[in-house]
Protein backbone atom coordinates (compact mmCIF):
# COMPACT_ATOMS: atom_id res chain seq x y z
CA UNK A 1 0.00 0.00 0.00
CA UNK A 2 1.42 3.34 -1.16
CA UNK A 3 0.79 5.38 2.22
CA UNK A 4 1.71 8.91 0.62
CA UNK A 5 -1.79 8.71 -0.97
CA UNK A 6 -3.96 7.67 2.37
CA UNK A 7 -5.39 10.80 3.31
CA UNK A 8 -4.85 11.90 7.13
CA UNK A 9 -8.02 11.32 8.35
CA UNK A 10 -8.49 7.79 6.83
CA UNK A 11 -5.02 7.07 7.91
CA UNK A 12 -6.95 8.40 11.58
CA UNK A 13 -9.99 5.45 10.79
CA UNK A 14 -7.24 2.63 10.08
CA UNK A 15 -6.26 3.78 13.75
CA UNK A 16 -9.59 4.05 15.17
CA UNK A 17 -10.91 0.28 14.15
CA UNK A 18 -7.42 -1.13 15.58
CA UNK A 19 -8.19 0.59 18.97
CA UNK A 20 -11.58 -1.22 18.24
CA UNK A 21 -10.29 -4.36 17.32
CA UNK A 22 -8.10 -3.96 21.48
CA UNK A 23 -4.87 -3.61 19.39
CA UNK A 24 -3.53 -0.96 22.16
CA UNK A 25 0.54 -1.31 21.23
CA UNK A 26 0.16 1.90 18.92
CA UNK A 27 -1.98 3.73 21.93
CA UNK A 28 0.42 2.65 24.80
CA UNK A 29 3.56 4.00 23.20
CA UNK A 30 2.50 6.83 22.57
CA UNK A 31 1.21 7.91 26.05
CA UNK A 32 4.54 6.88 27.22
CA UNK A 33 6.03 9.09 24.83
CA UNK A 34 3.70 12.10 25.60
CA UNK A 35 4.48 11.20 29.26
CA UNK A 36 7.99 11.64 28.67
CA UNK A 37 9.82 15.13 28.84
CA UNK A 38 12.34 13.83 26.26
CA UNK A 39 10.59 14.49 22.47
CA UNK A 40 13.81 13.60 20.69
CA UNK A 41 12.18 10.54 19.76
CA UNK A 42 11.35 10.04 16.30
CA UNK A 43 7.92 8.82 15.07
CA UNK A 44 6.67 7.09 12.32
CA UNK A 45 3.76 8.07 10.06
CA UNK A 46 1.58 5.73 12.05
CA UNK A 47 2.63 7.31 15.39
CA UNK A 48 1.50 10.22 13.70
CA UNK A 49 -1.87 9.23 12.78
CA UNK A 50 -2.19 7.61 15.97
CA UNK A 51 -1.05 10.52 17.51
CA UNK A 52 -3.24 12.87 15.89
CA UNK A 53 -6.05 10.80 16.66
CA UNK A 54 -5.70 11.11 20.50
CA UNK A 55 -5.20 14.90 20.50
CA UNK A 56 -8.67 15.44 18.65
CA UNK A 57 -10.22 13.25 21.03
CA UNK A 58 -8.73 14.79 24.31
CA UNK A 59 -11.57 16.79 26.03
CA UNK A 60 -8.60 19.38 26.75
CA UNK A 61 -8.22 21.68 23.68
CA UNK A 62 -4.73 22.16 22.82
CA UNK A 63 -3.08 25.45 23.36
CA UNK A 64 -0.41 24.76 20.65
CA UNK A 65 -0.10 22.37 17.89
CA UNK A 66 3.75 23.42 16.30
CA UNK A 67 4.67 20.53 13.81
CA UNK A 68 8.56 21.56 13.63
CA UNK A 69 8.67 20.33 17.25
CA UNK A 70 7.98 16.76 16.06
CA UNK A 71 10.88 14.85 15.00
CA UNK A 72 8.87 12.56 11.74
CA UNK A 73 9.11 13.06 7.86
CA UNK A 74 7.04 15.42 6.09
CA UNK A 75 4.50 12.57 5.27
CA UNK A 76 3.97 12.49 9.50
CA UNK A 77 3.81 16.21 10.34
CA UNK A 78 0.55 15.60 7.41
CA UNK A 79 -0.54 13.06 9.46
CA UNK A 80 -0.83 14.97 12.12
CA UNK A 81 -2.96 17.94 10.75
CA UNK A 82 -6.54 16.52 11.32
CA UNK A 83 -5.78 17.62 15.27
CA UNK A 84 -5.67 21.08 14.08
CA UNK A 85 -9.29 20.96 14.47
CA UNK A 86 -8.87 20.54 18.69
CA UNK A 87 -6.40 23.46 18.95
CA UNK A 88 -6.03 27.23 19.06
CA UNK A 89 -2.71 27.58 17.63
CA UNK A 90 -1.38 26.12 14.77
CA UNK A 91 1.72 26.26 13.31
CA UNK A 92 2.02 24.30 9.80
CA UNK A 93 5.21 25.49 8.30
CA UNK A 94 6.53 23.79 5.82
CA UNK A 95 4.61 21.06 5.10
CA UNK A 96 3.97 20.81 1.50
CA UNK A 97 0.43 21.24 2.28
CA UNK A 98 -2.18 19.60 -0.28
CA UNK A 99 -5.49 19.92 -0.90
CA UNK A 100 -6.53 16.96 0.77
CA UNK A 101 -4.53 19.52 3.95
CA UNK A 102 -6.15 22.46 3.26
CA UNK A 103 -10.05 20.46 2.62
CA UNK A 104 -8.91 19.48 6.44
CA UNK A 105 -7.68 23.43 7.58
CA UNK A 106 -11.38 24.55 5.77
CA UNK A 107 -13.60 22.01 7.77
CA UNK A 108 -11.49 23.17 11.39
CA UNK A 109 -12.64 26.99 10.59
CA UNK A 110 -16.40 25.46 9.87
CA UNK A 111 -16.55 23.16 13.00
CA UNK A 112 -19.02 23.88 15.70
CA UNK A 113 -17.96 24.77 18.14
CA UNK A 114 -14.10 25.73 16.16
CA UNK A 115 -11.36 26.15 18.33
CA UNK A 116 -8.46 27.72 15.69
CA UNK A 117 -7.35 31.14 16.61
CA UNK A 118 -4.27 31.32 14.92
CA UNK A 119 -2.96 29.56 11.85
CA UNK A 120 0.84 29.57 10.44
CA UNK A 121 0.73 28.52 6.82
CA UNK A 122 3.89 29.86 6.05
CA UNK A 123 6.43 28.40 3.78
CA UNK A 124 3.73 26.09 1.59
CA UNK A 125 2.83 26.65 -1.49
CA UNK A 126 -1.27 27.97 -1.66
CA UNK A 127 -2.55 27.24 -5.31
CA UNK A 128 -6.08 28.91 -6.16
CA UNK A 129 -7.62 25.21 -4.59
CA UNK A 130 -6.10 25.97 -1.56
CA UNK A 131 -7.13 29.98 -1.06
CA UNK A 132 -10.97 28.75 -2.50
CA UNK A 133 -11.14 26.23 0.78
CA UNK A 134 -9.43 28.56 3.28
CA UNK A 135 -11.81 31.72 1.56
CA UNK A 136 -14.76 29.29 2.40
CA UNK A 137 -13.49 28.02 5.94
CA UNK A 138 -13.26 31.67 6.79
CA UNK A 139 -16.91 32.52 5.63
CA UNK A 140 -18.25 30.14 7.64
CA UNK A 141 -20.29 31.72 10.96
CA UNK A 142 -18.36 29.42 12.88
CA UNK A 143 -14.87 30.67 11.90
CA UNK A 144 -12.91 32.35 15.16
CA UNK A 145 -9.49 32.39 13.15
CA UNK A 146 -8.07 36.19 13.84
CA UNK A 147 -4.54 35.21 12.79
CA UNK A 148 -3.32 34.28 9.61
CA UNK A 149 0.56 33.92 8.55
CA UNK A 150 1.02 32.89 4.87
CA UNK A 151 4.14 33.12 2.64
CA UNK A 152 2.74 33.50 -0.82
CA UNK A 153 2.34 35.60 -3.49
CA UNK A 154 -1.36 35.02 -4.16
CA UNK A 155 -3.40 38.30 -3.02
CA UNK A 156 -5.88 37.29 -0.45
CA UNK A 157 -8.22 40.40 0.17
CA UNK A 158 -11.13 38.35 -0.22
CA UNK A 159 -10.08 36.51 3.17
CA UNK A 160 -9.88 39.12 5.11
CA UNK A 161 -13.26 39.78 6.66
CA UNK A 162 -13.07 38.26 9.63
CA UNK A 163 -9.51 37.98 10.42
CA UNK A 164 -7.79 41.00 13.19
CA UNK A 165 -4.27 40.16 12.31
CA UNK A 166 -2.56 39.29 8.56
CA UNK A 167 1.13 38.56 8.14
CA UNK A 168 2.25 38.87 4.13
CA UNK A 169 6.12 39.00 5.02
CA UNK A 170 8.69 37.84 3.35
CA UNK A 171 6.65 37.82 -0.08
CA UNK A 172 7.67 39.51 -3.45
CA UNK A 173 4.46 41.21 -3.13
CA UNK A 174 6.16 44.99 -4.91
CA UNK A 175 3.55 47.89 -5.37
CA UNK A 176 1.18 46.09 -7.46
CA UNK A 177 0.14 43.31 -4.97
CA UNK A 178 -0.63 45.84 -2.03
CA UNK A 179 -2.81 48.14 -4.76
CA UNK A 180 -4.79 44.61 -5.12
CA UNK A 181 -4.43 43.77 -1.13
CA UNK A 182 -5.92 47.61 -0.61
CA UNK A 183 -8.93 46.80 -2.51
CA UNK A 184 -9.86 44.87 0.75
CA UNK A 185 -8.50 47.17 3.34
CA UNK A 186 -10.85 49.35 1.66
CA UNK A 187 -14.08 46.75 2.51
CA UNK A 188 -16.13 47.73 5.08
CA UNK A 189 -16.43 44.90 6.41
CA UNK A 190 -12.64 44.39 7.12
CA UNK A 191 -11.36 43.90 10.62
CA UNK A 192 -8.09 43.92 10.23
CA UNK A 193 -5.87 45.77 13.39
CA UNK A 194 -2.09 44.19 12.34
CA UNK A 195 -0.91 44.41 8.38
CA UNK A 196 2.64 43.40 8.85
CA UNK A 197 4.19 43.36 5.07
CA UNK A 198 7.98 43.53 6.11
CA UNK A 199 10.11 42.78 2.99
CA UNK A 200 7.89 42.78 0.54
CA UNK A 201 10.12 45.03 -2.03
CA UNK A 202 7.58 47.93 -1.74
CA UNK A 203 8.43 51.42 -2.24
CA UNK A 204 6.85 54.46 -1.35
CA UNK A 205 4.06 54.01 -3.88
CA UNK A 206 2.46 51.05 -2.15
CA UNK A 207 1.86 53.94 0.76
CA UNK A 208 -0.25 55.91 -1.81
CA UNK A 209 -2.27 52.66 -1.97
CA UNK A 210 -2.58 51.88 2.09
CA UNK A 211 -3.27 54.86 2.59
CA UNK A 212 -6.03 55.41 0.08
CA UNK A 213 -7.38 52.42 1.53
CA UNK A 214 -7.10 53.84 4.88
CA UNK A 215 -9.21 56.92 4.41
CA UNK A 216 -12.04 55.20 2.21
CA UNK A 217 -14.05 54.07 4.88
CA UNK A 218 -13.53 53.71 8.64
CA UNK A 219 -10.64 51.69 9.19
CA UNK A 220 -9.60 49.18 12.35
CA UNK A 221 -5.81 48.76 11.04
CA UNK A 222 -3.72 50.28 13.93
CA UNK A 223 -0.35 48.65 13.57
CA UNK A 224 1.14 48.28 10.02
CA UNK A 225 4.65 46.92 9.65
CA UNK A 226 6.43 48.02 6.65
CA UNK A 227 9.92 47.67 7.82
CA UNK A 228 12.64 46.08 5.14
CA UNK A 229 11.48 47.83 2.48
CA UNK A 230 12.61 51.02 0.48
CA UNK A 231 9.29 52.94 1.84
CA UNK A 232 11.95 56.06 2.09
CA UNK A 233 10.07 59.09 3.99
CA UNK A 234 7.96 60.41 1.15
CA UNK A 235 6.03 57.34 2.17
CA UNK A 236 5.98 57.90 5.98
CA UNK A 237 4.42 61.22 5.11
CA UNK A 238 1.84 59.97 3.18
CA UNK A 239 0.78 57.94 5.49
CA UNK A 240 0.94 60.75 8.25
CA UNK A 241 -1.17 62.49 6.15
CA UNK A 242 -4.08 59.91 6.04
CA UNK A 243 -4.47 60.37 9.77
CA UNK A 244 -6.10 63.75 8.33
CA UNK A 245 -9.06 61.92 7.95
CA UNK A 246 -11.51 60.44 10.33
CA UNK A 247 -11.97 56.90 9.15
CA UNK A 248 -7.63 56.42 10.04
CA UNK A 249 -7.22 54.67 13.32
CA UNK A 250 -3.32 54.41 12.35
CA UNK A 251 -0.94 54.82 15.02
CA UNK A 252 2.15 52.35 14.46
CA UNK A 253 3.92 52.14 11.73
CA UNK A 254 6.90 50.05 11.77
CA UNK A 255 9.86 50.76 9.24
CA UNK A 256 13.20 49.16 9.35
CA UNK A 257 15.08 49.34 6.37
CA UNK A 258 17.95 46.73 6.59
CA UNK A 259 18.93 43.78 9.55
CA UNK A 260 21.70 46.03 9.68
CA UNK A 261 19.52 49.26 10.95
CA UNK A 262 17.87 49.36 13.99
CA UNK A 263 14.53 48.78 14.72
CA UNK A 264 12.43 52.18 14.41
CA UNK A 265 8.47 52.25 15.12
CA UNK A 266 7.11 55.50 14.43
CA UNK A 267 4.00 56.68 16.62
CA UNK A 268 1.76 58.53 14.45
CA UNK A 269 0.94 61.41 15.74
CA UNK A 270 -2.67 63.10 14.59
CA UNK A 271 -3.14 66.75 13.44
CA UNK A 272 -6.04 67.25 15.83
Amino acid sequence: MNTHKISPDRSINIFHCLMEMNDLSIHQELEEFLKSENRSEKLTAIHCSALAYMLQMSEEVLDELDLTKYNTTVEGRQRLIPAVRNCKKARLSGCGLSWIHYELLASALKSNPSHLRELDLSENYLQDFGLKLLAAGLKSPHCRLESLKLTSRHLISFLMSRLRELDLSDNNLQDSGVEHLSHGLENPKCKLVTLRLSLCKLSAMSCDFLALALTSNPSHLRELDLSKNKIQDSGVKRLSTALESLCCKLDTLRQRQSDRTEESSVILQRPF
